[in-house]
């Protein structure tokens, strides 16, 4: 009895553990929009703004892939030219474009809105799963599709939102695209994961994802990176460090150790969190039918997380 007693201590504690790093990394990358607002105040476009991000962040992402990579006799799969492919092409889809349209959508819709929009790609890999692969929508799942796409029309109902017109609109647009983007990098991963490993591969895609723009910023600014303000560059390093690598790594320990439906489901309170933090650091308006629209999507999103994990 002891034997068990103990045993059951041990998975008690290690999911207690997980779920601590999955809440931990929901509110860092809630920091990120914030972050970006506050960035917005002093002037910076959002080429330069990600560039500074991703030039932070990369020197970490390049000595984890390093470290991470095969050494003689330890069983771990060589890269081939194909897998290199795939893990660029799917590195850009997943932390550039998705990236580069986040920065350009945050110009125009507030931090909450755009932590609404971005949640939505747990919902958007069911789609692109079922055109995609033909693969069969439950019932249950219809109905959180239902839940999570009311609650952004509901949300897009809000006063403040209203009274921007288009502006808001074409920002929704951009998130939006940013959401389908990283939808299509999750499911493109499914077969290099395995292979690779999460620390490997997702150190080697976001390196893809953060040379591209880097490279951009080359090409369409000459890499003109020195003349913002001191605090463009305190909050670049702070989103680098509190609102990508940590929190990259912290989920996919957490995912590993409780599974990507309980991990999901513990996330979601990510947009109650960006909404808390925008309201108190940018000084952002909630109104109602925001609060709605919030509440749908996060329902719609754990009640997907439920069905998997039923269906599991």
């Amino acid at each position: 009895m002891s034997n068990v007693g103990g045993i059951a201590f041990r998975l008690d504690r290690k999911q207690v553990l997980a779920s601590f790093l999955i809440l931990v990394s929901a509110l860092c990358f809630s920091a990120k929009a914030v972050l970006i607002k506050m960035a917005y105040r002093y002037e910076v476009d959002s080429i330069s703004l990600l560039t500074l991000r991703m030039a932070f962040a990369l020197p970490i992402f390049l000595a984890i892939a390093w470290w991470s990579r095969p050494k003689h006799g330890d069983g771990k799969a060589r890269l081939r030219p194909q897998d290199w492919l795939e893990i660029i092409v799917y590195g850009l889809l997943g932390y550039y474009f998705a990236s580069l349209f986040d920065f350009m959508g945050l110009q125009y819709v507030s931090a909450g809105m755009e932590r609404l929009i971005l949640y939505l790609y747990p919902t958007m890999v069911l789609l692109l799963s079922a055109v995609l692969f033909r693969k069969k929508v439950l019932r249950s799942q219809l109905i959180a599709l239902a839940l999570t796409y009311a609650g952004i029309a509901v949300a897009f109902l809000d006063g403040q939102n209203l009274t921007q017109g288009s502006d808001v609109l074409f920002g929704g647009f951009l998130i939006l695209m940013s959401a389908i983007a990283y939808a299509v990098y999750l499911l493109g991963t499914a077969t290099l994961l395995p292979k690779l490993g999460t620390l490997r591969y997702t150190s080697l895609a976001i390196s893809a994802g953060c040379i591209a723009i880097i490279l951009q910023h080359g090409i369409q600014f000459q890499w003109d990176l020195w003349g913002f303000p001191a605090l463009v560059y305190w909050l670049s390093l702070l989103m680098a460090m509190l609102s990508t690598v940590l929190p990259t790594f912290l989920v996919s320990e957490g995912v590993r150790m409780i599974g990507a439906g309980n991990a999901s489901i513990i996330g979601s309170i990510g947009p109650v969190s960006t909404i808390a933090l925008a309201y108190w650091f940018l000084g952002e308006g909630f109104g109602f039918w925001q609060l709605v629209g919030t509440l749908l999507v996060t329902g719609g999103v754990v009640y997907i997380s439920l069905a998997k994990r039923e269906k599991n």
